[in-house]
């Protein structure tokens, strides 16, 4: 692969592999495929025999063969009314909460999986499905998601598919080298997300072990000052910055040049559909107003093992959430929760051997943000 310094222009990629070149062609995605719609098929209506199956809000994982096991049993429909893929079919979710969700293609590599109502498929008479569905689901998302209509439920029309204008190489040898490269990185991504995942999972469980042999319990208000944050206006906030700002999420919402709350402190998201989320921040950062800052109180209880019980009993936290529109957990509460502890110097050994295991589960995640990237890297360079 390598830079296309030979051949520029507006429908040359910047980076091609090296055995292809000329233009590619610009056309429109209802000029090269048919479009149809799936069948009625309910969730409950799915038992372990029956033929695989896929319904809407099961697209955000790439198909493979061992990962298609949604089958039904029973439906109205008759068998001359369910509609099988072929494959190479593209589909795309017909509805969903916002537009930026169901633009989102998937290529369906298997022939017969019955396909759910609230599906778009796209049926290509030539090309190669999973070099659109890459192009669909990354350059051209933006363009999927305008073409979207309504507000509280977002519709997403054949019709309106069939006008997206898309580029492709004339001959189908580069579209599947482009994707089968794509492919590989997927195929790291997910095996690195499992990794990540199973390593997680033995955290957990390590840390529920060792949190047996605790023989001392408290309230949370015993041991640690619970701090509400400071909202900011969110005119104030930047894309970058020193500090960055949590405020009810898991992410960030946002940078500021100046934080409340200093670096290695634990952090506990107050209101939204993440309340209860139990963090610990290695740098600095502004606490905002859904968020409740720890401050420790005490030199029984080291702070980092606060951190690890509370992150481990988790579920027990979000469960203290109150409110459905706009959740919320209160302070009151929070501090009424109870945490159990053994000795100091048992604390001590505790979060070395968990300090240990975080840290090789942070690099994992830092290595699955780097395939990540380059994934994006590839998908803005290799499309046009």
């Amino acid at each position: 692969m390598a830079n296309n310094n030979k051949h520029t222009g507006p429908n040359v990629p910047a980076l091609r592999f090296p055995e292809f070149s000329g233009e590619w062609i610009e056309s429109k995605l209802g000029d090269i495929a048919d479009f149809s719609k799936g069948a009625g098929i309910s969730k409950d209506q799915r038992s372990e025999e029956g033929n695989p199956c896929i319904l809407y809000g099961e697209l955000y994982t790439r198909y493979k063969s061992e990962v298609i096991t949604n089958v039904f049993s029973k439906t109205a429909l008759p068998d001359s009314e369910l509609v099988k893929s072929k494959s190479n079919d593209i589909i795309i979710p017909a509805s969903g909460e916002t537009a930026e969700d169901i633009a989102t293609a998937r290529c369906v590599p298997f022939d017969n999986i019955l396909l759910g109502g609230d599906l778009n498929i796209i049926r290509l008479h030539e090309q190669d499905g999973k070099f659109f569905s890459y192009q669909l689901n990354g350059v051209r998302k933006y363009n999927i998601a305008t073409v979207a209509q309504g507000v509280s439920v977002v519709h997403l029309h054949a019709g309106d598919l069939k006008g997206i204008t898309v580029k492709y190489p004339s001959h189908i040898a580069e579209q599947e080298k482009i994707s089968q490269i794509l492919g590989l990185i997927d195929d790291r991504i997910a095996t690195q997300s499992k990794i990540i995942e199973e390593q997680e999972t033995f955290l957990k469980s390590l840390a529920d072990k060792l949190f047996l042999q605790n023989n001392h319990y408290c309230q949370l208000s015993e041991i640690v000052n619970i701090v509400k944050g400071k909202q900011l206006n969110a005119d104030t906030l930047s894309e970058t910055g020193d500090y960055y700002v949590m405020n009810g999420g898991i992410t960030p919402s946002g940078y500021y040049s100046e934080y409340n709350v200093p670096a290695g402190a634990i952090s506990i998201s107050e209101g939204g559909n993440s309340c209860g989320y139990v963090q610990f921040n290695e740098k600095p950062f502004w606490s905002g107003g859904h968020c409740y800052s720890l401050q420790c109180r005490t030199n029984l209880v080291d702070y980092k093992y606060i951190y690890y019980y509370l992150k481990t009993k988790e579920a027990d936290v979000m469960a203290l959430r109150i409110g459905s529109g706009l959740p919320n957990i209160q302070k009151k509460d929070i501090e009424k929760f109870t945490i159990s502890y053994p000795s100091l110097q048992l604390q001590k050994q505790f979060v070395k051997a968990l300090d240990a295991l975080s840290g090789k589960i942070n690099t994992e995640k830092n290595l699955l943000e780097k395939y990540c990237q380059q994934k994006s890297y590839l998908l803005s360079q290799m499309f046009i």
